[in-house]
């Protein structure tokens, strides 16, 4: 048995959710999110629970079985919290700056580098060297991050670039030269 499908999913009181066949609408107080999942994998509402059930102990019915349940997690989670991934920016010049909803990054190339967010994702700029990256969908909000972190990847000699709040970096040791030669 699926240690993670078999979790009931706790529904928090201000959380709505449809079921419709094999589409899901959660709807909370940051916004509504649907989904459609596998036509075989069956999710029953009971009570202030979710249950996700698989019809056999296929090898595609078992990999469907957990996938299914933390999507519906992340859905709840998402319409109820929000996600949130914490960017910073690393380098002598290097400015990150919100304009309208532009966010514009000065990480050592000739022109600005302008992004501009998805639908449903809002940028923050804190100080001038980080950037929050908040929204209610999981996947689009870690995908957002890992563009704006593409744009200027911290580099593994010196440290400069753009990255996660929580990534470590291990700098790597330059040219050590040679020693004693005349």
């Amino acid at each position: 048995m699926s240690r993670i499908g078999s979790l009931p999913i706790d529904i928090p009181q201000s959380t709505e959710v449809n079921i419709k066949g094999s589409e899901v609408m959660v709807k909370g107080s940051k916004g509504e999110l649907r989904r459609r999942f596998h036509p075989d994998i069956s999710i029953t509402l009971k009570g202030e629970f979710l249950i996700v059930a698989r019809p056999s102990d296929s090898k595609v019915h078992r990999s469907l079985h957990g996938l299914t349940r933390s999507l519906l997690a992340n859905m709840v989670t998402g319409v109820s919290q929000g996600f949130e991934k914490i960017l910073e920016i690393n380098g002598v010049g290097y400015r990150a700056q919100k304009t309208g909803d532009k966010l514009l990054l000065q990480v050592g190339y000739a022109n600005t580098v302008e992004f501009i967010p998805p639908p449903g994702i809002s940028i923050g700029v804190e100080g001038t060297n980080r950037v929050r990256v908040t929204g209610i969908d999981k996947e689009v909000v870690g995908e957002t991050a890992a563009k704006i972190r593409a744009i200027r990847p911290a580099d593994s000699y010196k440290g400069k670039g753009i990255k996660y709040v929580d990534e470590k970096i291990r700098l790597k040791p330059g040219k050590a030269g040679k020693i004693g030669k005349k």
